[in-house]
């Protein structure tokens, strides 16, 4: 009896941990797309971390104002217990970035998107001053991201909107 007990509690324990995992797993796309699609932010290759709900963010923006709303923003994700935030301030007078016409910016969006076949149904709803919008479905949040992450690549875009629909949204 005592036997049986113990691996029942062990499976409960690995079944919570699992549940855990998981739920930072999802903190973590959640973040990512707050990073990329949160108007006025600009946040240039960011990484997130989670672990037991605690969120440490890396990556540069322009300004101060851009680190705080971030920071804002991964807040308000549920289950974030805390945000560690290490994002640095890289004014724009310190990058060298490229100016492209946006039909430019769309086909070279276009051409990112058709390399990943899991991202077909995602397409380029417009591109206005560098500015990428994304439409169309992605099966999982971890699709959408990977959309969002890929458009954020590519030069000339300044930031990236999301419409795409997800079954995890």
């Amino acid at each position: 009896m005592t036997r049986t007990l113990t691996v029942f509690s062990m499976a409960v324990a690995l079944a919570a941990a699992g549940r855990a995992n998981a739920n930072d797993s999802w903190i973590t796309t959640k973040a990512k797309l707050a990073l990329l699609t949160t108007d006025g932010l600009h946040v240039s290759a960011p990484n997130v971390d989670t672990v037991d709900g605690k969120v440490t963010l890396h990556g540069k923006v322009e300004t101060a104002a851009e680190k705080t709303s971030a920071e804002k923003a991964v807040q308000k994700i549920d289950g974030v217990k805390s945000v560690n935030n290490l994002l640095q301030v890289v004014p724009e007078k310190q990058k060298h970035a490229v100016d492209a016409k946006d039909s430019v910016i769309k086909d070279r969006v276009e051409v990112s998107l058709k390399k990943n076949a899991s991202l077909k149904d995602v397409k380029v709803a417009s591109v206005n001053k560098g500015v990428v919008l994304l439409s169309g479905k992605t099966t999982n949040l971890v699709d959408k991201l990977q959309a969002v992450e890929t458009a954020y690549t590519v030069d000339g875009v300044h930031s990236v909107a999301s419409e795409i629909e997800s079954s995890e949204n």
